[in-house]
């Protein structure tokens, strides 16, 4: 009844809309001159349309359907067993699909009928992560906070409440976009204005937009208005859903599952965002993706790890602080927790743990199909490596990049020599001659460092010239010294030299040697003596 309720609202706020640019017509027309009218006409069909689109969007879909993997009973018996049996202890219908994904999250779907009055087929959806991270018992108390949502008809009574949203917000889009191309088209008129002025040899004028788009801003207005409070009502409604869905977990697995489980997410959250800037995607800028299976697999590497699991540890136990939004659809962590931790021992807490991945057949062969569905055809098409190549390429390919500015402005100074120990050294001959600040003024500048002088100038070029200078020597000691940058799980990939006693030795001496040889009293031996071992 609510959801109809906002539903009809919105339709009430665009009725009167649309009957106030009707009125303002028929007004026109009867009172003012043919001309006055049509161009009145014009503006008010023109502030209609955004109205109407958002108005017959309803039966639309958002377009945001989620690309995932489906996985049959015949292909997958353990975990379609898993979850037909917590449906049955939930109370409520099992999905008809099982759909795996590549994040941090599970939801389920369900296409009602008239409304939600009559149910519809009904889908899971698990990430990966999830399986990797989690026990047993903790993935089963996602799977029954999820098929909680069913049994509290959550998911049939979702559609009409999404879809009316969607109108909201598609209706305020408009206008924002029309806005938009409004104030294009005005920026553009002046800057051609303010160039046939300066080609007359006359002041140009600053480019000024302020009025432009003004209807458009005013008439979305009471849309904008709407959409607040559509937006509180339903959040609200959505953080009692995901609270009573709590509670069937913890009905069905267990308290101490259930609290453990949602901490477990969010340290596997940030883990999960950390493992794929930092290792799966490392190898991008070379055109290398990990082994096949492993862009989503290869988090079990991370969390493996003695150094890290215990750093994940310290985690589990400071719960993200999120502030509380009146437009969040989920209630804060640390309060879903408070709440579930302060429910009775049910006596499950020492239920046995096995790692939930135990639940896929042939996980590396799933983690691979995962791949060909979630990957875009030009990340399929990349060469791959295993990890340790992986990793030395890809940071070779980094450091070439933070290298190349310099190399350009060597190459402009005319003492490039065409490798990287060759333009490291000649950048130290230069360093030695006096002449490092002449080469770092071809560096690319900023327009207050190219205004810059003297020290100033100095301070400007500095930073660039230091990372240029460390990405150069990285890649000099790669080609002549033998160094290499080293796979760890426990710590970030580092360049190392053979004989180093470890990675962070090399690191260390390089960015004290690179120091020395940009600073205003120049040293270049440091460097000098790396780049001969």
């Amino acid at each position: 009844m609510r959801a109809l309720v906002l539903l009809a609202g919105f339709y009430l706020v665009a009725l009167v809309v649309l009957g106030v640019l009707v009125g303002a017509d028929i007004a026109v027309w009867i009172w003012a001159p043919p001309p006055v009218a049509i161009k009145v006409t014009v503006i008010s069909a023109l502030l209609g349309y955004p109205v109407l689109r958002g108005v017959f969007t309803l039966g639309a879909g958002t377009g945001d359907e989620q690309e995932a993997l489906p996985v049959t009973e015949l292909d997958q018996p353990e975990l379609w067993g898993t979850v037909r049996a917590l449906a049955e202890r939930s109370g409520t219908r099992a999905p008809d699909g099982i759909l795996l994904t590549g994040e941090v999250n599970a939801a389920v779907s369900e296409d009602a009928r008239l409304l939600g009055l009559l149910p519809g087929r009904r889908r899971l959806y698990l990430g990966v992560p999830l399986l990797t991270g989690l026990s047993e018992s903790q993935l089963h108390s996602v799977i029954a906070h999820e098929l909680g949502h069913y049994g509290n008809a959550d998911t049939r009574l979702a559609g009409i409440t999404w879809r009316g949203r969607d109108c909201v917000l598609r209706t305020v889009a408009a206008f924002q976009e029309q806005e938009g191309k409004r104030i294009g088209k005005e920026r553009s008129r002046q800057e051609k204005a303010a160039a046939r002025r300066l080609r007359r040899g006359k002041k140009a004028k600053g480019v000024d937009t302020r009025g432009v788009g003004f209807r458009y801003r005013l008439m979305a207005k009471p849309f904008q208005a709407y959409a607040r409070f559509y937006l509180r009502v339903t959040s609200g409604v959505g953080r009692q859903q995901e609270l009573a869905a709590d509670r069937m977990a913890v009905r069905v697995a267990g308290r101490d599952a259930t609290a453990s489980a949602l901490r477990e997410i969010a340290v596997l959250d940030a883990a999960h965002d950390f493992y794929q800037s930092r290792y799966a995607l490392l190898g991008v800028e070379a055109g290398l993706l990990p082994p096949r299976g492993e862009v989503f697999g290869g988090l079990r590497h991370l969390l493996a790890d003695p150094r890290r699991r215990s750093a994940l540890a310290e985690l589990r136990g400071e719960l993200p602080a999120d502030e509380e939004s009146p437009y969040d659809s989920h209630p804060p962590v640390a309060e879903r927790v408070r709440l579930i931790e302060a429910q009775p021992d049910d006596g499950r807490g020492a239920d046995p743990a096995r790692p939930a991945l135990v639940l896929l057949r042939d996980a590396g062969r799933v983690l691979a199909e995962l791949e060909d569905v979630l990957l875009t055809p030009e990340a399929l098409a990349m060469e791959r490596a295993e990890w340790p190549e992986l990793a030395h390429r890809g940071m070779h390919a980094l450091a070439r990049e933070a290298a190349g500015p310099l190399r350009t402005a060597l190459a402009t100074a005319g003492v490039a020599s065409g490798s990287a120990s060759g333009d490291l050294t000649a950048l130290l001959d230069s360093a030695d001659a006096g002449r490092l600040w002449l080469v770092a003024g071809h560096l690319p500048k900023s327009p207050e460092a190219a205004e810059a002088t003297g020290r100033a100038a100095r301070e400007f070029l500095r930073p660039a010239l230091e990372a240029g200078t460390y990405g150069l020597a990285e890649l000099a000691l790669v080609e002549k010294a033998g160094a290499y940058w080293e796979l760890s799980w426990s710590e970030r990939v580092r360049l190392r030299l053979p004989g180093a006693a470890h990675s962070g030795e090399t690191e260390e001496a390089l960015a004290a040697a690179v120091r020395a040889a940009t600073a205003d009293a120049t040293d270049t031996a440091p460097l000098r003596t790396l780049l001969a071992r």
